[in-house]
């Protein structure tokens, strides 16, 4: 019998910018450390950007970080490439790292926040699958550098701000796991080993090495494509 196809679903002020409300983890690290985590190496009192001006900093530097690497680039590059002096360069951040937490932690808390929305809204596993797929693949597509970060330089932070990005791609990770095995308690997944999970969500992280925006193949043809290739490793196959 020809093995079934899931369809995929039908389409001011200086103060340090968070992520948007709307769209912020409940009680996330992040939160918690933009508060000033008593535990962390950040405060509540740390130099705080203009909200304009620093993500012009940040979609600047992301591509600078993405192009030649975090450790590369220097403070000096920076300023340059935005076209401040060091000393306006400090009035919107607090430093390097500061900057590349910044960058990383807003898109990874979002895939959370929607992540969390598929759990909830779909009870579908292998539908759930094509949800979650194209929410990644999309965000990768518009956020190309910011992801490439996100993916290949998170490991340069350091201390509280370290933990808090972990505990966020943990916290993502384990929402692709919820899914997988809600699938194999319904009985229409197999059980899939940790590794084997692993190795799939890699083949979304690192599509960041040769995804080209604005090619002939759009973020939900590629999502599609990696979701159907994910139920198909996944779905419950008789045994022989």
């Amino acid at each position: 019998m020809p093995r079934s196809v899931v369809k995929p679903p039908s389409k001011q002020g200086r103060k340090r910018e968070p992520a948007d409300s709307s769209t912020r983890v409940p009680n996330s690290p992040y939160e918690r450390w933009t508060a000033g985590d008593p535990n962390g190496d950040a405060h509540a009192n740390d130099i705080v950007p203009t909200v304009p001006q620093y993500e012009r900093i940040k979609k600047i530097a992301a591509e600078l970080f993405a192009t030649r690497g975090y450790r590369a680039v220097g403070v000096a590059e920076i300023g340059e490439a935005v076209k401040l002096g060091r000393g306006a360069l400090y009035y919107h951040i607090s430093s390097k790292e500061d900057l590349l937490f910044s960058i990383v932690v807003r898109y990874i808390e979002n895939l959370v926040v929607s992540g969390r929305e598929a759990l909830e809204n779909e009870p579908d596993p292998a539908k759930r699958i094509y949800i979650l797929s194209r929410q990644l693949m999309s965000t990768i597509f518009a956020n190309l550098h910011e992801m490439t970060v996100c993916f290949r330089e998170a490991d340069c932070l350091t201390g509280h701000r370290h933990k808090v990005v972990s505990e966020l791609h943990q916290s993502y990770q384990d929402i692709w796991e919820a899914t997988l095995r809600d699938g194999e308690r319904k009985k229409v997944f197999r059980s899939l080993d940790t590794v084997a999970i692993k190795g799939i969500l890699g083949m979304y992280f690192y599509s960041f090495l040769w995804l080209k925006p604005g090619g002939k193949r759009s973020s939900n043809d590629i999502a599609d494509v990696f979701a159907e290739m994910t139920v198909a490793i996944a779905e419950l196959k008789p045994r022989k």
